[in-house]
């Protein structure tokens, strides 16, 4: 399997969608996200102006997993890997290079909110990675995380 990793691209956001649609954990749909403010347009305008950074990995001419920043924020808004590309490193690699480029933009700390269950792979796998929680919760039961540059 030749996993390719580059910046994500305008015409990447349709399949962005697409995966994060079919995540293990926390699926969330291309119509629950527009209910949230996040559609297709909103995120294409995004990286075109340089609002949003990310980087995707792609398997034979396809997405299969993705991560995307916030360059003002320093907030990490999402990291989707598909379920078949889990344990590879996809998702660890996907975040490094986005927190890389949010702390070369000045983020610090670098932040994002994530499930605060124990029992879900994403709990772990920050923690893992040096995240740390910052006792800010959202009222969807999220926890905040911080990776503070060293």
């Amino acid at each position: 399997m030749a996993l390719h990793f580059r910046k994500t691209q305008s015409n990447d956001v349709s399949a962005l969608f697409a995966v994060r649609g079919k995540t293990r954990d926390n699926p969330i749909s291309k119509q629950q996200l527009a209910q949230m403010g996040i559609t297709h347009a909103a995120v294409v305008e995004g990286l075109e102006s340089g609002e949003l950074y990310g980087w995707v990995c792609v398997n034979q001419d396809s997405v299969v997993g993705f991560c995307t920043g916030d360059m003002a924020t320093g907030e990490v808004l999402a990291l989707a890997v598909l379920p078949g590309f889990e344990g590879q490193g996809v998702g660890k690699r996907l975040l490094g290079n986005v927190v890389d480029q949010l702390q070369s933009n000045g983020a610090n700390p670098v932040w994002l909110a994530a499930d605060s269950n124990a029992r879900v792979r994403a709990h772990g796998f920050y923690r893992r990675l040096g995240w740390l929680p910052t006792g800010d919760v959202l009222e969807n039961g999220d926890e905040i995380l911080a990776l503070h540059a060293t």
